[in-house]
């Protein structure tokens, strides 16, 4: 029996491999016991208890850029959070502590370095995020979802995927995933995803592009998000939703796609062979260029600036890939054989390599 404590959060980038890494620890061995600690403003705040995992907490304690009065209270704030996850530690008898980034991550791995309990760190962005870069200093390893990504004593183990992802990397029912949207099951078709908010540039081209898709026989999935304004759509060759609970299906039903560049989607997408354009998100520190820029090498994706994602780039540029189905296979292939399919079971194994 092993106790783990698992700690990040505040996206689902931090929260679904914590989860999925949480439900491999389980399955192995009913004996061993998993807390998570997060935050009460994360995701985590309600995605951790609905899996049926015990959430503890510590103050959301973003790292002060510049001067004010919460940048002259950070020291005593962080302190009081290692404090409270220290004690966390010793009452569960924790074994090892493993962070995935986030709010919680850096109090988590202090309070390990202090105790003397090892450290692993899983880092989901080819940009390594501040808490992480931490943790590795002291960590007795560090996996990495990318290749690319620079962090001290990386190891490539990729993303711990979803269950539901992990079941259709070998394939699936397409034609029932197709029917059970509404499509053609045997029409050519194209997902469309901005995550779980949508994404503007993406949503108002596709919007613009139905006419050019339609001529060219393609259809198409189109999932908002939930932050647009555009109405749903059912139509013969274009079906328009603001949220999808089942991508897994969603997935499964297309044969290329147009999305974000967020490391679960890359990793998912890659891991089943679903090649895609991918639109990096404009703002920020440019972190999902460098997500896909592995995918993009290994000829498994294409990546588009969001300025010009435009109708002429549907009609141009997108249109003669998805009509090309040599060129379309051979994407597919080449982003499977990119992708990692066994993320959860390489991370746990590198866990279980530190205690």
């Amino acid at each position: 029996m092993t106790n783990y404590l698992l700690a990040g959060g505040g996206t689902a980038g931090h929260v679904n491999p914590l989860l999925s890494l949480a439900d491999a620890i389980m399955a192995e061995d009913a004996g061993n016991r998993v807390w998570a600690l997060g935050t009460r403003e994360g995701l985590e705040a309600s995605l951790v208890p609905a899996r049926g995992y015990q959430l503890l907490t510590v103050d959301r304690l973003p790292f002060p850029r510049k001067m004010s009065a919460y940048a002259l209270s950070f020291p005593l704030r962080l302190v009081r959070a290692i404090n409270q996850a220290k004690s966390y530690i010793r009452e569960n008898h924790i074994d090892v502590v493993v962070g995935f980034g986030g709010y919680a991550s850096a109090p988590a791995y202090l309070a390990a370095k202090s105790l003397g309990v090892p450290i692993v760190v899983h880092e989901a962005n080819a940009l390594p995020g501040w808490a992480n870069k931490l943790g590795a200093k002291s960590a007795k390893a560090v996996g990495v979802t990318f290749k690319s990504t620079q962090i001290d004593g990386a190891t490539f183990v990729g993303m711990p995927l979803r269950k539901e992802i992990e079941d259709i990397t070998d394939g699936g029912d397409v034609e029932s995933a197709r029917i059970g949207f509404g499509l053609d099951p045997d029409t050519v078709t194209l997902l469309v995803t901005g995550g779980s908010l949508g994404a503007k540039r993406i949503n108002e081209t596709i919007d613009a592009s139905r006419k050019v898709l339609s001529a060219a026989g393609i259809q198409v999935l189109h999932i908002m998000g939930g932050r647009s304004d555009l109405p749903e759509v059912r139509e013969k060759d274009y079906i328009r939703i603001a949220y999808c609970d089942r991508m897994d299906l969603a997935i499964l039903a297309s044969d290329f796609a147009v999305s974000r560049a967020g490391s679960s989607t890359v990793s998912e997408f890659a891991a089943v062979g679903l090649p895609a354009v991918y639109v990096p998100y404009p703002v920020g520190n440019g972190e999902q260029m460098l997500n896909v820029a592995d995918l993009v090498a290994a000829g498994g994706g294409v990546m588009v600036l969001d300025a010009e994602f435009t109708a002429d780039y549907v009609a141009e540029n997108l249109v003669p890939i998805i009509s090309n189905s040599r060129l379309l296979k051979d994407m597919a292939s080449k982003a499977k054989k990119a992708g990692v399919a066994d993320g959860t079971e390489r991370l746990l194994s590198l866990v279980k390599g530190v205690l």
